[in-house]
């Protein structure tokens, strides 16, 4: 048989998850009760006024021809409405919107537009992976900036760009972030923006977790910022905010120039989301939202259950600090188990405790001396997750 080399693929480091997936499902098919909190994959259903617009809509032939890869104008313009209502900024929706098949794909396409070999971005550590992972395809460098809460990011970021050669082209941040939960305010924004513009940096800003936040928490836009369009293009999702993950639909918005290149690329290798579904997103972005609202309370009560279950006093108890936002935790792993990494505690949760988590190493190697809960359980499953996590760590003697 002829050996091909696939040059990109060999590019790609190993799949870090793969290891505690194939242990999940070897478990469960030995009839083992593992509760998965490991891929955030949204369980909430999609509200039903946006199902019924999407299926009303798909009943109508015309919606069954190619549909617009820049996205249907009156979702654009939904979009830009969206913007000016949560953040009060006005966008145009012909220059500076446009649908993605998920913020997923978006950015991952407007990366392998405007990089290629030679090209080097900076990128926090940890990430999520296709934060980094999209450098790799398109060919670029990696240039890994720790981002640990107690050092300035900032100073490592001009340290970066004093030791690199030649000079970073795009910075790619998300914040809220995943998966270590950190959060910014108006001003670190403002700092990025000036910092890209003082060093002439395309910034990428993978804004998922626009929506879900508590504690009276309120994420920015880094559109919020005066000049940010000159330099930065956001990507958002609907993916938590309105549970329509498997829908695959979100928006990226920002720079004219970058929106241009990206509808470009895009409209070489995708003809759009299906027409009913871009409809569906309309409805999501202009109908009611208590939606999102009921999307997030379930969240945070999650969040309490799972945090305050593992932090209660006695045995086998585990400190975590409560995020302010995403559909996450990000927990420092035990002092008992720090030197045995990530990867191989997440191995003894789901063996001895039964519970799937994600390793930090998989995001990073920053990450390594922590794990990633995702809450994607109901709250009674989630009870259950921590009377086996305390049940391991009381008998490890943690």
């Amino acid at each position: 048989m002829i050996r091909h080399d696939f040059h990109k693929l060999r590019r790609l480091p190993p799949y870090v998850f793969s290891e505690v997936n194939e242990l999940k499902q070897s478990a469960r098919s030995r009839g083992e009760d593992v509760i998965d909190l490991g891929m955030g994959n949204p369980d909430l259903p999609t509200p039903p006024h946006v199902i019924e617009k999407i299926t009303e809509t798909a009943h109508n032939p015309r919606t069954h021809r190619y549909s617009a890869s820049r996205g249907v104008p009156n979702l654009r313009s939904a979009i830009c409405e969206w913007y000016d209502r949560l953040f009060g900024v006005e966008l145009d929706p012909d220059r500076e919107a446009l649908a993605v098949i998920g913020s997923k794909e978006g950015l991952a396409h407007f990366v392998l537009m405007t990089i290629g070999p030679g090209d080097v971005v900076l990128c926090p550590d940890p990430s999520y992976p296709i934060h980094s992972y999209s450098v790799t395809i398109a060919g670029g460098d990696l240039r890994m900036v720790p981002m640990e809460p107690e050092a300035d990011f900032f100073e490592r970021m001009e340290r970066a760009m004093s030791r690199t050669w030649p000079k970073p082209k795009m910075l790619l941040i998300s914040f809220p972030h995943n998966p270590t939960t950190h959060v910014v305010d108006l001003e670190f924004m403002t700092r990025v923006v000036a910092f890209a513009r003082a060093n002439d940096l395309m910034v990428l800003h993978d804004f998922a977790y626009a929506e879900i936040c508590f504690d009276g928490y309120r994420p920015p836009s880094i559109l919020q910022v005066p000049g940010a369009r000159e330099v930065a293009i956001e990507f958002t999702s609907l993916s938590k905010s309105h549970s329509m993950s498997g829908w695959r639909v979100g928006f990226a918005a920002g720079n004219p120039e970058m929106i241009h290149a990206l509808a470009r690329i895009k409209s070489y290798l995708d003809y759009g989301i299906p027409t009913p579904i871009q409809v569906g997103a309309i409805t999501a972005l202009r109908g009611p939202q208590d939606c999102v609202a009921e999307a997030v309370e379930t969240y945070r009560g999650r969040r309490d259950v799972l945090i305050d279950g593992l932090c209660a006093p006695g045995p086998g108890a585990w400190e975590i600090p409560k995020p302010l936002a995403t559909m996450f935790v990000w927990a420092k792993i035990p002092p008992p188990f720090e030197g045995i990494g990530s990867l191989e505690f997440s191995k003894r949760l789901l063996q001895e405790a039964k519970v799937a988590v994600s390793p930090g190493i998989g995001f990073g190697e920053s990450g390594d001396d922590a794990v990633r809960f995702a809450l994607v359980e109901n709250r009674h499953r989630i009870r259950q997750a921590v009377r086996g996590i305390r049940r391991f760590l009381r008998e490890a003697g943690g």
